[in-house]
Formats: C-alpha cells, structure tokens, sequence
C-alpha cells in the first residue's frame, strides 16, 4: 500500500489591519475621528504648508475644508487612517495609514504620512512607525512592510533608513503629483528583518535611552547598523 504523503497544517490566515487603538509609551495610534481629532490636527499643520509639497494634498485653507478632508478620509478601509496623538495632552499631532492591503500576498505599505512640525523629530514620531510595523508583523503576520516616497523627497528618504528599510531601487515617471513626474523610491523590511529591527525600536524607545532633559543617547540609525 502506498502511503498517502502527510497533510500539511495551513498557514494562519493573514489579517486586516484593525480599527483600535495602538498603544504606545509616547503615544498612540488612534483610528483617524474627524470630530474626535480635528480640532487639534488642525491647530497643529495650520500654516505649515511645505510639509504638503510631496503629498497629493493639502494645504487647506482654511479648518472647515480641512476637517471635511478628514471626514471623508476617515471612512476609507485602504488606506486605513490613524491619528498620532501624544500621551502627554491627548492632542493629535499628524497621520499615519496602512495602505496597499496585499492579504494573500502578506504585504502592505505605509504611506500618507503627514507629521505637524510639533510631531516633527520627536520619539513619538518613531514610536508611530514602530506601532505600525508591530501591528503588520506580530499581530497580522505580513512577510513585507514598505515605504515609499518621492525620490527628490531627502527627509522622507532618509526617515526610511533610519527606521531600518531596505532602499530597493527608484521607479522612475511612477507618477504625476500635483502636475509634476514623481520618481518614487522604494524601501522595505521583511520578515526575517523585523525581529532584529523590533530590538532596535525598543531599545532607541527605552526610558533609559533618554537623559533627564529627554534627549536620546544613542540613534535609531546606530542601533539598526549594530
């Protein structure tokens, strides 16, 4: 008799990004709540227009326009908004999404990020990251996190490395933004990366790795080379 080969268990199924909250010792990542967030998104990007140069939109004019933007964003499933509020005074300070949901392929992206100049070069702005990538691999079990941003973009490129993403190349004429090409750069972390990149988060995250006037004593980038 032949045996038959043995059945093999199937893989969990892969997850959709939730709407809760993501906890973090800086902040959180709050699913994005026009009238929750607002007010408070809105005081902290009104008048810093360059910050909307690279992104499709923005800036507004004025909060009613802004929040009815915010309004219609918060609906969307892919990409899924969450709000970047600091534990300190509950205020949210920017946004960050889960976009381009690949589920059966294990991959997905973050992307319209936009972080007010309060936000900006701040702990809570890794930790907002380091709450999304802890979502895709620990608690959905994604193989691919991605980044991408406008080529000519410097900060938005230099982020990414810091954070721990792979540069994998440059789509060139990818797309047109505002009336002007856009060559997109693309980054990632996969799942054999995450769990040394999970390490260096945590470490750069940790009370200890902060003097008593909060500044960091050791860089992200530093940790994710070592």
């Amino acid at each position: 008799m032949i045996a038959k080969p043995e059945a093999k268990s199937p893989k969990p199924a892969r997850g959709l990004p939730e709407r809760r909250v993501l906890q973090g010792r800086f902040g959180r990542l709050e699913p994005l709540d026009e009238g929750k967030h607002g007010s408070s998104l809105w005081r902290a990007v009104e008048g810093a227009d360059p910050m909307w140069h690279y992104l499709p939109y923005g800036p507004w004019r004025d909060d009613a326009s802004f929040r009815a933007w915010l309004k219609e964003r918060q609906a969307l499933a892919d990409p899924l908004y969450y709000a970047v509020v600091d534990n300190k005074n509950d205020r949210a300070l920017g946004c960050v999404t889960l976009m381009r949901i690949d589920q059966p392929n294990g991959c997905i992206e973050t992307g319209h990020i936009f972080y007010s100049p309060a936000l900006q070069k701040t702990p809570l702005a890794t930790e907002a990251v380091f709450l999304e990538a802890k979502h895709v691999f620990d608690d959905l079990g994604y193989r691919r996190f991605e980044w991408k941003c406008d080529n000519a973009n410097e900060p938005s490129r230099r982020a990414a490395k810091r954070f721990g993403f792979a540069f994998e190349g440059v789509f060139r004429q990818h797309l047109i933004v505002k009336g002007r090409n856009r060559d997109t750069a693309w980054f990632s972390i996969i799942d054999s990366e995450w769990p040394a990149r999970k390490i260096a988060f945590e470490r750069f995250l940790a009370p200890e790795n902060f003097d008593a006037e909060g500044r960091q004593k050791e860089s992200l980038s530093s940790l994710n080379d070592a």
